[in-house]
């Protein structure tokens, strides 16, 4: 490569490099700023983690309901994307069409639907009270179980494309040797298949954990004020309580959790390899 191309790719990237520097950059390290500064200059905002209760319960409660949306994605995102691995062609076709269409749904209508469809007097409770499966209406909004069920829906396709793209990279030598020796379906599984997919389950994992760290529509919606995660309580500081210095600490720390995950993703698996490039 020449010396003037090279200097034509720099110039090139310029435009993209000013622009992540002013719209990214530059607010980051404001938000970084006023986390220290804010109401005065010091760690007094990063103390409070550890010496805030309330801080402590909302930080625990978002960590396990990311949590529990992890399990829940991945668990039903392996079925999916181990499906789509081995049907048809044009079954195949037809389910990753289904798959991506799903991204084209705003969270706000998706949030809004399962209101609809879980409120006392919606689909589901109706179904069920028609088929004298209960007496009364289940709750399932406006609390855990409302927002757990919303955030996984949001999820199960973030989780199910890593796990699919590492399953299509296997070689079927490795079940057909499995079954050639004498092993049986379930075992050829759990032993064989099961381990050689565990970078694309580590790979979903992560991902959806660390993209559930930021919901702040499904929880606000589905949970009714009831399940406050990091990312309403940052609204908060901001709105209503006015504590900037609180809720910028809260979005750096969120931040440096979420960096932390990604470079945990980055060392663990090859990320390259699991998503198929």
């Amino acid at each position: 490569m020449g010396e003037g191309q090279t200097r034509f790719y720099y110039w090139a990237m310029a435009p993209a490099v000013v622009l992540v520097g002013v719209f990214f950059v530059v607010p980051l390290l404001q938000v970084l700023w006023l986390s220290v500064s804010e109401p005065a200059l010091g760690l007094q905002n990063y103390a409070a983690l550890i010496e805030n209760p309330l801080l402590q319960r909302v930080w625990l409660n978002t960590l396990r309901v990311c949590a529990l949306t992890t399990l829940i994605a991945v668990t039903a995102g392996y079925l999916v994307a181990y499906v789509m691995a081995h049907v048809h062609e044009h079954h195949r076709a037809l389910m990753i069409s289904c798959i991506v269409l799903t991204f084209w749904l705003s969270v706000l209508i998706r949030a809004f639907a399962w209101v609809m469809i879980l409120r006392t007097e919606g689909v589901f409770n109706s179904a069920l009270l028609s088929l004298g499966l209960i007496a009364q209406p289940v709750r399932l909004v406006r609390n855990e179980i409302g927002v757990l069920i919303g955030m996984a829906h949001y999820m199960l396709p973030i989780a199910i494309w890593p796990m699919y793209s590492n399953m299509r990279s296997l070689s079927p030598s490795y079940i057909h040797a499995a079954r050639g020796l004498g092993a049986r379906a379930w075992q050829t599984f759990f032993w064989v298949y099961l381990p050689l997919t565990k970078a694309g389950i580590i790979a979903a994992a992560v991902l959806v954990f660390i993209l559930s760290l930021g919901f702040y529509i499904t929880p606000a919606i589905l949970g009714g004020g009831r399940v406050v995660m990091i990312a309403e309580y940052i609204r908060v500081s901001f709105d209503e309580t006015l504590r900037w210095g609180y809720a910028t600490m809260l979005a750096s720390t969120l931040l440096i959790v979420l960096a932390l995950g990604l470079a945990l993703l980055a060392r663990l698996i090859n990320v390259q390899k699991v998503f198929g490039a």
